[in-house]
């Protein structure tokens, strides 16, 4: 008589835990997971990062970023030179309190008010082509940069804020230069689902405006 044919057991599938999107603070100006836009002001307004480190890549404007943010930049400008020939460099990073008011010109669509900007968070930074082409521009979005950091700047922790369609929500114009860290697992997490802004993913209002 043949014998029976063992039966396959099915594997079962990994348990994968929900997104825990309660993990850290969007509220404290000290988590990297900090929401900063027209709406919510950074509290206190003069906020001041306490662990600020020189961040060494190329730069226009020596950058200085919290440590873990710093160290995040470091390994994407590698990685962009290594896997792509690209040269990165900073062109802004930290901005204190003082620093966003000389910078505030008025208008709103372009510059953040101070104490409303992530660059006073410590965890922003405008990140162009060591060329200098395009830099703070939107062409920078068609460049060898702009598009490989669009691209993996999330293996790295970094979300690009300001993206093109959604000027509604994040208040500002498409800026394909800034970029915030969140940390690897909010940015992969934001990937996944395929929500572009932060305040999409945490169910927080659109701020296209300031409140007064």
């Amino acid at each position: 008589a043949s014998r029976p044919s063992p039966t396959a057991t099915a594997t079962p599938e990994p348990v994968i835990p929900p997104f825990d999107k309660a993990a850290r603070s969007i509220d404290d100006p000290a988590s990297i997971w900090v929401v900063v836009d027209k709406l919510r002001p950074l509290q206190p307004a003069e906020y001041e990062p306490a662990d600020l480190v020189p961040v060494p890549v190329a730069h226009t404007w020596e950058p200085v970023l919290r440590q873990e943010a710093a160290d995040a930049v470091v390994a994407m400008f590698g990685a962009a030179s290594q896997e792509a020939g690209l040269a990165l460099a900073s062109n802004s990073a930290y901005r204190s309190f003082g620093a966003q008011q000389n910078i505030y010109d008025g208008d709103d669509e372009l510059t953040a008010r101070p104490g409303f900007s992530e660059h006073q968070t410590g965890l922003a930074i405008d990140v162009g082509a060591e060329s200098g082409v395009c830099s703070l521009d939107v062409c920078f979005a068609d460049t060898p940069e702009g598009q490989w950091l669009r691209d993996n700047a999330h293996r790295f922790g970094f979300v690009l804020r300001y993206p093109a369609d959604k000027q509604a929500v994040t208040g500002y114009q498409f800026e394909p230069w800034h970029f915030r860290y969140v940390g690897t697992d909010l940015a992969a997490e934001m990937r996944k689902q395929g929500i572009t802004t932060l305040e999409e993913f945490f169910g927080l209002p659109p701020a296209p405006e300031y409140a007064g």
